[in-house]
């Protein structure tokens, strides 16, 4: 346990320990709505670091009860996707959960690469989640997105980040809340304000 990073521990599981992303979140706002009717769109999250996007994919795939595979852009192609095609059809077959497919850094595939996503996108065989932290408009070829509705996230503000800290000092199971640990006021907001909106800082 002690190996995993204190960021990865303490990764929310549900959006009952998500802070942060309000204009999305709050009761009336979108993501509650669609996830309210048990189905979530494809979607590109673009936002800076250590707001969310990966957290919130994990959680809209946990609460649809969906099949969640994580795809790094930067580490894999279209070798990779075919794979994930291949299994995704393969639960479609025999019934079994639908396939979101997460892919971070989004805007690192070039034209052709993104291109083989919208066949599956389009037939409704996946649900694409993407997240990156460049502008959509200019990084994201036009079929694509516009398939997925965008969703921009913002930096954690401060009252985000003191939640994230208090978790972090008192959670005894994931946390440091075993140590009994406290943080003086002005260790505290210096804490905050260079994390610089980043809840993993």
């Amino acid at each position: 346990m002690t190996q995993i990073p204190l960021a990865e521990r303490l990764r929310p599981k549900d959006l009952d320990e998500f802070v942060g992303q309000g204009h999305l979140l709050n009761q009336d706002k979108i993501l509650n709505t669609l996830l309210d009717r048990g189905t979530i769109p494809s979607l590109i999250l673009w936002g800076p670091p250590g707001c969310g996007k990966t957290t919130l994919a994990r959680i809209f795939a946990r609460r649809v009860e969906a099949n969640f595979v994580s795809f790094s852009a930067v580490l894999s192609g279209v070798k990779e996707l075919r794979v994930v095609i291949n299994d995704a059809k393969e639960n479609t077959k025999y019934n079994g959960p639908h396939t979101i497919l997460f892919v971070d850094e989004i805007h690192r595939f070039n034209k052709a690469q993104q291109d083989a996503f919208l066949p599956h996108v389009e037939s409704g065989l996946i649900t694409l989640i993407g997240a990156t932290t460049e502008n959509p408009s200019f990084e994201i070829i036009p079929p694509l997105l516009s398939r997925c509705r965008v969703l921009v996230l913002n930096p954690l503000d401060k009252e985000a980040l003191d939640a994230i800290l208090n978790r972090a000092l008192t959670d005894t199971e994931m946390g440091l809340g075993r140590l009994e640990l406290s943080v003086e006021p002005e260790a505290r907001e210096c804490l905050i304000q260079r994390s610089d909106g980043d809840g993993r800082t």
